[in-house]
């Protein structure tokens, strides 16, 4: 099939991103939060937090790779991504199910667990679409739409979490069936509108070769040929380092340093506006790379985003945290759109489910490394004499794994970059 550059298509493929980061920008900074404050004591919240979030996305950080490297190889009629990322959407309804309905801490750890599972084996195949059907001229403005996509479910999934979870109440299920709903329709879309060749052939069964296949290949990777695509994920990682704690613990610290009356529905509001500042450099960011290069981008990126974090040090209201918050955001999205670029450019293209699935070691590495913070926030603060040492110990932190990306991006080369 001929790589496409109509924007029509690159569209179509990119609209499942809207529900995947709906579903997880509803959860992770407003739902989960909110909700474990049911079971857990307040002075245990951070920590339990941080602990189930950080097994969650172990699983994850396992799980998507694999799954696209078996989508790589995968034998069917529908093609070879679309297959198992409408099996694991499936099986998101009913954890999400659990996670709304069912009630209790066990529960809940049992959904969330489930969830991370499920989604990562329609994640990983996801991904491969990208390289798979867009032109190398369109892959920078695919990845800034791509980007954007994420963005614009991050503002809404904020809002619309942040005004529908009841902060008292902290009953999940309204917003959840609404993530179904978003789920349903953004997957539909690009199942029908992103056509794939067949790839079955002679005497194969559909699926059932390529499992095993996929599952043996999976990490014979060539280091040595693909140097730069590991420097890559490694600054990857470092960068989302500097991301991943302050959003997942938003919401506790607006509840005990800002004090505000709600804290549920200021969370949503502050995820909301980094979004913006995410959104309107996403689109730069595609162009930019597209013309000046990538790695100017993410060097750019990278000093917008510790500017940010340090100037969170000096947050003395919402109104400044949105502010201040929006720089860390615009640098995110920055780097969120070159970097993604950058790396469906390098990846080999025969294996881009496999290796763009390993980019998970960088997502939902840095991810469940940042979620540690949480026993190190209720280590260091000190709420009986409102000292909050913790919450500004990260800040600090995420300023210099911005810096520390920088110095690892020089060992990218190649003349994509």
């Amino acid at each position: 099939m001929k790589k496409t550059t109509s924007i029509f298509r690159i569209l179509a493929l990119n609209t499942f991103w809207l529900g995947l980061s709906f579903k997880w920008n509803a959860l992770h900074p407003i739902i989960l939060p909110a909700v474990l404050l049911n079971y857990v004591p307040d002075s245990q919240k951070n920590t339990s937090l941080g602990l189930m979030t950080f097994v969650g996305l172990i699983v994850a950080m396992l799980v998507q790779p694999i799954s696209g490297a078996l989508s790589d190889g995968w034998v069917s009629r529908f093609g070879r991504r679309r297959p198992l990322m409408v099996l694991g959407t499936l099986f998101d309804y009913g954890f999400l199910a659990i996670l709304g309905w069912a009630g209790g801490l066990t529960w809940l750890f049992i959904g969330y667990i489930g969830l991370q599972f499920s989604s990562n084996i329609a994640h990983g195949p996801a991904q491969g679409l990208l390289p798979d059907q867009v032109a190398d001229e369109k892959l920078g403005q695919a990845s800034a739409i791509k980007t954007v996509m994420d963005m614009l479910a991050l503002i809404v999934a904020s809002l619309v979490a942040g005004n529908l979870l009841d902060p008292s109440g902290r009953d999940p299920s309204l917003v959840i069936l609404v993530t179904m709903g978003v789920m349903f329709v953004t997957t539909l879309v690009t199942i029908f509108f992103t056509p794939e060749e067949p790839t079955v052939r002679a005497g194969a069964v559909p699926g059932r070769a390529a499992v095993w296949r996929g599952l043996r290949d999976q990490f014979r990777v060539d280091f040595r040929a693909n140097s730069s695509y590991w420097w890559l994920i490694v600054e990857r990682l470092v960068f989302l380092l500097a991301i991943y704690g302050v959003q997942q613990f938003a919401q506790y610290y607006i509840q005990d340093v800002l004090q505000v009356e709600n804290p549920v529905q200021a969370t949503g509001n502050l995820m909301a506006s980094l979004a913006v500042g995410l959104v309107l450099l996403s689109l730069a960011g595609g162009w930019l790379s597209d013309r000046f290069g990538a790695k100017r981008v993410l060097v750019a990126a990278s000093l917008l985003a510790a500017s940010g974090s340090l100037l969170l040090l000096l947050v003395d209201s919402a109104a400044a945290l949105g502010v201040y918050g929006s720089i860390l955001g615009a640098g995110a999205g920055l780097f969120l759109t070159a970097n993604w670029a950058l790396a469906s450019r390098l990846a080999p293209g025969e294996e881009a489910g496999k290796y763009l699935g390993l980019t998970n070691i960088a997502t939902a590495g840095s991810a469940a490394l940042g979620r540690l913070w949480g026993p190190i926030l209720d280590w260091l603060n000190d709420p009986a004499q409102g000292v909050w040492t913790g919450y500004y110990a990260m800040f600090i932190f995420g300023a210099l794994c911005a810096l520390a990306s920088i110095l690892l991006l020089t060992k990218v080369k190649g003349k994509h970059t």
